[in-house]
């Protein structure tokens, strides 16, 4: 029996140092929130162009296509902009279906990026029938389009199910976690021990141990130092998503001033030695 995680989403660090697991949004949901958009943009320019033509086609006939022009532009590249920028990622499209532009840390869309992902749109949507656009979406792992490759952008649906913490670490295999080597931890392993960690307590004994052992094999085997010997392999996983967690924070809050500078010779701490008597085991709590 083979334990496979479902369509997982994507872990994603935030401007605020927090790990976030996000929902990807779907090529139909994010369709449909541009088709909303797309009707609320010609519904403007169909108000604007009458007023246009109420207005200012008793001028000079250049000035008035000029105007025309910049209108036009106005409406197709500044509606995008505006309502992203000011609504930090979000459009009446997105608004009505739960989407939102995000960075691909997690942070904000900026006006920058919300810039690149219209004069994109201009061209993938509105000349090319959104035809680039629902290509790209379809090969790109994250459904970017390419607005959202060159601007470094992703839509995620705040929409999706709230998903369960990081574990806490168990404080008799802090020791060892504090001197793991986890660059070879994939996204797929982490998430398939958390989605276990999170139903372990809804399954079978059995099943469960069963489960936990493969699941331990499948991160065990991209982890250094091994885990130690008798350690129940809940706890093992707890403890190796507990310390990516506490690192992935650590790794982008702002360093702390010292009194003293830091200079190279000054090398952290070693990780602190298993207590006395386990020889790098595991010794379950009394």
């Amino acid at each position: 029996m083979s334990y496979q995680p479902a369509s997982a989403p994507g872990p994603v660090v935030t401007g605020d140092a927090v790990i976030l697991d996000i929902q990807i949004a779907q090529l139909p949901v994010r369709a449909l929130a541009s088709i909303i958009d797309i009707l609320v943009i010609v519904a403007g320019y169909v108000v604007g162009v009458m007023l246009w033509a109420l207005t200012l086609t008793q001028l000079d006939d250049a000035l008035s296509a000029a105007i025309l022009i910049i209108f036009t532009v106005l409406t197709l590249v500044g509606y995008p902009v505006v309502m992203e920028t000011t609504t930090r990622g979000r459009s009446l499209g997105k608004m009505a279906l739960g989407l939102r532009v995000v960075s691909e840390d997690g942070s904000p869309e900026r006006f920058r990026q919300a810039l690149f992902r219209a004069l994109s749109g201009f061209i993938e949507i509105f000349m090319f029938t959104g035809g680039p656009a629902v290509i790209c979406s379809l090969i790109s792992p994250k459904g970017k389009r390419i607005g959202d490759i060159f601007a470094g952008t992703l839509v995620i649906s705040e929409r999706g199910p709230k998903l369960t913490p990081p574990p806490a670490m168990p404080p008799m295999l802090a020791w060892w976690a504090s001197s793991l080597q986890l660059s070879g931890l994939g996204t797929e392993q982490v998430e398939l021990a958390r989605q276990f960690l999170s139903r372990a307590g809804q399954l079978n004994p059995r099943i469960r141990d069963e489960m936990a052992q493969r699941v331990l094999h499948e991160v065990a085997t991209r982890i250094s130092p091994p885990p130690p010997p008798g350690a129940p392999p809940q706890f093992v996983l707890a403890a190796v998503l507990a310390e990516r967690h506490r690192r992935e924070v650590s790794r982008l809050l702002p360093p702390t001033p010292g009194p003293y500078p830091q200079t190279p010779q000054y090398a952290p701490p070693p990780p602190p030695p298993p207590p006395p008597g386990q020889s790098g085991g595991f010794a379950p709590p009394n």
